[in-house]
C-alpha cells in the first residue's frame, strides 16, 4: 500500500486550485442513466471513487469516454466525461463494485425510473457510523416499487410505472434526496419530497437534470416538487467545486500559518468553516477567483457542531479537529451527524495531541508542538486530518492506507507541494 510521508514546519503559501466535487460528480454520473442521450460532464475530479462509478454504469451498459484537454500554456485541464446509456442490458449492481463505495446505491431509483427493475448490492464504503438505506426504499415504495431483501442484495420492480408520491423524510439524507429525485424526473405524476436535503451537491444534480429536461421546483430548499415526463434528453453540465477540499486547503494554511489562494472555491458553500476560520484568528477574503486564506496570529481554540447543511459539515470535521490541536486554550468538538467519526482521534494523539472523547463530543486542548509519527489512515476525511496535522508536526510523518485518501483528493501531494509542503508519496512495489 502506498505511503504519504510529511515533514512539517513549512507555511504555505500561493495558489491552489480546487477540483470538481466528488459528492457531485458520482450522482451526476448516475444520471446519465436517465436518458438515451449523451450526457457530458465537465470538471469531473480524476479519483477512485469516479473510476469506481464508471466500471459500475459500464456494467449496466453506459457507454463512457473520458476526454481530455490542454490550454494554450499546453496544461492539462480538468477531465470532461461523456456518458450514454443508450441501451440498459443489467439490472445488476453486484458486491464487487458495491461494496467499494456507497454512492453506488445511487443506481437504484434510475433503474427503476427507466427499466423498472433493480437487483443491487447493500453497499459499502467508508465505516464511519450507521447510514441506513431505509429511507431510500421507503420512498421508492411509496412510488409503487416492490422491494425485498434476497442475500445481501435488494430486490426492487415496478409492475407498471413508478408513480407520484407525497414523501416526507424523516432525515435530510442527501443520497436518499437524489436517489428519489432522479426516480421521480420519469415518474408518473407530481412527487413531492419534504425535507429534503439542501446541500449544494443537491442543488448541483437538480441543476444538471432540469438541463436534461426535468420539471424541479424549490431547488436549493427542503421541499422539492418533481412532475414526472416520460422521456429526458441529453445535456452539458459542468460539476461544481469540491467544497470539502478547500476548506481542507483551507484548514491546511491555517496550521501552518500560511496565506493561499484557494482557487475556485465558492465561499457560499462554507459559511460556517469560513466562520470558523475567521473566530480562530484566521483572516479570510474573498478574491476574484475564489478565497484567500491568511494565518498571521496564534490560532484561538474555538468550538465546532457538526450539522446538516447549512451546518458545518461533518465532512470538514476531522480537518477543524486537527487545527484545533495546536490552538491556544480548550476547544469541543461535537459530531451530531455520524456516531463513529472519531476515528482520526487515536492518530492525531500520536502526534502528541491532546484529545479526550466522552461521547458525541471530543475536547481539545491545544499543544505548543506535534510531533511527527507513524500514523494509519482509518477513512476517507480522517487521512486529510492526519496530513493536515503532520503538516504542523515537528520531524516526519508517516501515513499508511493512504488509498483512503485517494477516493476524495486529486492529486493531493502535488498540489500542497505546489505551496510549500514537503510531502512525497511512496509507492508499493
Amino acid at each position: 500500500m502506498d505511503k504519504i510521508r510529511v515533514i512539517g514546519g513549512r507555511k504555505l503559501s500561493g495558489n491552489v486550485t480546487i477540483s470538481g466535487a466528488k459528492n457531485a460528480a458520482l450522482p451526476l454520473m448516475v444520471a446519465s442513466m436517465l436518458t438515451a442521450d449523451r450526457l457530458v460532464l465537465e470538471n469531473v475530479p480524476d479519483l477512485a471513487d469516479i473510476k469506481t462509478m464508471g466500471d459500475l454504469l459500464t456494467t449496466h451498459g453506459c457507454k463512457i469516454d473520458s476526454l481530455e484537454k490542454k490550454n494554450s500554456l499546453n496544461q492539462t485541464l480538468p477531465k470532461e466525461l461523456s456518458l450514454q446509456a443508450d441501451r440498459i442490458d443489467n439490472a445488476t449492481a453486484g458486491y464487487d463494485l458495491v461494496s467499494r463505495m456507497r454512492a453506488s446505491i445511487l443506481v437504484l431509483g434510475p433503474l427503476l425510473a427507466r427499466i423498472g427493475s433493480a437487483r443491487v448490492s447493500l453497499p459499502g464504503g467508508c465505516a464511519i457510523g450507521t447510514r441506513p438505506i431505509d429511507i431510500h426504499l421507503s420512498g421508492l415504495s411509496q412510488m409503487g416499487a416492490e422491494i425485498s431483501l434476497v442475500d445481501g442484495y435488494i430486490e426492487a420492480s415496478v409492475p407498471t410505472k413508478l408513480r407520484g408520491a407525497n414523501i416526507s423524510l424523516p432525515f435530510p439524507s442527501v443520497g436518499a434526496t437524489e436517489n428519489l429525485m432522479m426516480a421521480a424526473v420519469l415518474a408518473s405524476g407530481e412527487t413531492r419530497i419534504k425535507n429534503a436535503a439542501r446541500e449544494p451537491e443537491v442543488v448541483d444534480l437538480s441543476k444538471c437534470l432540469l438541463k436534461m429536461g426535468a420539471n424541479i421546483s424549490g431547488i436549493g430548499s427542503d421541499d422539492l416538487i418533481i412532475e414526472g415526463k416520460n422521456i429526458l434528453h441529453g445535456a452539458r453540465h459542468q460539476v461544481i467545486p469540491d467544497r470539502i477540499e478547500a476548506g481542507t486547503y483551507a484548514m491546511a494554511a491555517a496550521i501552518t500559518g500560511g496565506s493561499i489562494n484557494i482557487v475556485g472555491a465558492d465561499s457560499d458553500h462554507l459559511e460556517l468553516p469560513l466562520e470558523m476560520l475567521i473566530r480562530s484568528g484566521v483572516t479570510v477574503s474573498n478574491t476574484q477567483d475564489g478565497i484567500n486564506i491568511a494565518a498571521t496570529r496564534p490560532i484561538e481554540a474555538t468550538d465546532i457542531s457538526t450539522n446538516i447543511y447549512p451546518g458545518f459539515p461533518t465532512d470538514l470535521q476531522a480537518q477543524a479537529m486537527a487545527l484545533m490541536t495546536i490552538a491556544k486554550g480548550t476547544s469541543a468538538v461535537t459530531e451530531s451527524i455520524f456516531e463513529n467519526r472519531f476515528m482520526h482521534v487515536p492518530e492525531l494523539a500520536r502526534l502528541g495531541a491532546n484529545i479526550s472523547v466522552k461521547g458525541g463530543v471530543a475536547v481539545v486542548r491545544g499543544v505548543e508542538q506535534l510531533k511527527g509519527a507513524r500514523l494509519m489512515a482509518t477513512d476517507l476525511r480522517a487521512s486529510s486530518s492526519l496530513v493536515i496535522a503532520g503538516l504542523a508536526a515537528e520531524g516526519e510523518t508517516v501515513i499508511d492506507r493512504v488509498y483512503h485518501i485517494d477516493r476524495g483528493y486529486e492529486r493531493i501531494e502535488e498540489k500542497l507541494s505546489k505551496i510549500g509542503a514537503y510531502i512525497t508519496r511512496e509507492t508499493a512495489s
